[in-house]
């Protein structure tokens, strides 16, 4: 009885050790498929910050587009600044499986009023400058000091870019001493009325964000994991409503900037120079 009894033990035992290793073995995959799901969902959070970071990069490139044309009107009108700019940049990333990477970003608006409504004033001899010619002369010809004083003061509260443009036009000769002023103009020198960006603040604004972005995408996006066949996209696209008085942007469509990923990959190699690597940056409007 007692060896019976120890026969039937150890078949006993055999029989969960073999049901134990039939458990374990069936287990497996699915340990296997959640420890894939596992880092299948940190692969994608990852991506997900590296998206949300190189947002607030290309928000921070329209900015910088935006800051150095407000210094070229700044430095030609004395535009204050908060008249120029009517919202701030957005920008949204997304991962478009067997595509790439793309980025939606809202440009805002650019306040031109202000200096549309200079340029206007001017050619119709109505603006800062004939204003201060007019009063020079008046000034001159009267020869009371008391207005000569006056008009020292108003002088000093003007923009140097007004006065160098109004002494430019006082002496078509050459070079004029400016009123209550030892400085001394020359007419060959040029000044920020020179700036072509008078002629279309829009564009020239427009040119601006699109180089910003551009090299936004150069120097921030090698974290993204684009691949070779793969496209890094930025569609910006400006605000249609134009300010009140100002010239419609009758351009203000969408500009989509895209790169290839092998020449993101070439670029962050040092296979090609940057130079190059903006070259093969392609630039489309609709």
């Amino acid at each position: 009885m007692k060896r019976l009894a120890i026969s039937v033990i150890a078949v006993s035992v055999a029989a969960l050790g073999a049901a134990s290793a039939e458990a374990q073995t069936a287990a497996s995959p699915d340990r296997l498929g959640q420890a894939m799901d596992a880092m299948a969902a940190r692969r994608a959070a990852e991506l997900r910050y590296q998206i949300g970071q190189m947002e607030r990069v290309l928000e921070g490139a329209v900015e910088h587009g935006v800051t150095v044309t407000r210094d070229r009107l700044q430095a030609i009108a004395q535009v204050p600044a908060d008249m120029l700019v009517s919202d701030n940049a957005h920008a949204r990333g997304f991962r478009l499986d067997g595509y790439g990477i793309f980025f939606d970003v809202a440009v805002p608006s650019f306040e031109t009023t202000l200096t549309w409504t200079l340029r206007t004033l001017d050619q119709n001899d109505l603006g800062l400058d004939s204003a201060l010619r007019a009063l020079q002369s008046h000034v001159k010809a009267a020869g009371d000091p008391n207005l000569e004083q006056a008009l020292k003061r108003i002088e000093l509260q003007m923009g140097p870019a007004v006065l160098a443009r109004q002494a430019v036009v006082s002496d078509p000769a050459g070079a004029r001493t400016l009123t209550g002023s030892a400085s001394t103009v020359s007419h060959e020198k040029p000044t920020p009325a020179d700036d072509p960006i008078l002629s279309d603040p829009n564009e020239a604004y427009r040119s601006e964000v699109v180089q910003a972005l551009k090299d936004a995408m150069l120097s921030h996006s090698g974290s993204l994991g684009i691949a070779a066949t793969e496209w890094l996209t930025i569609a910006a696209k400006g605000n249609a409503d134009r300010p009140r008085l100002a010239p419609a942007d009758s351009d203000a469509r969408t500009r989509v900037i895209r790169l290839r990923g092998s020449d993101l990959a070439d670029f962050l190699a040092g296979r090609i120079t940057r130079e190059e690597a903006l070259q093969r940056i392609e630039v489309r409007v609709f």
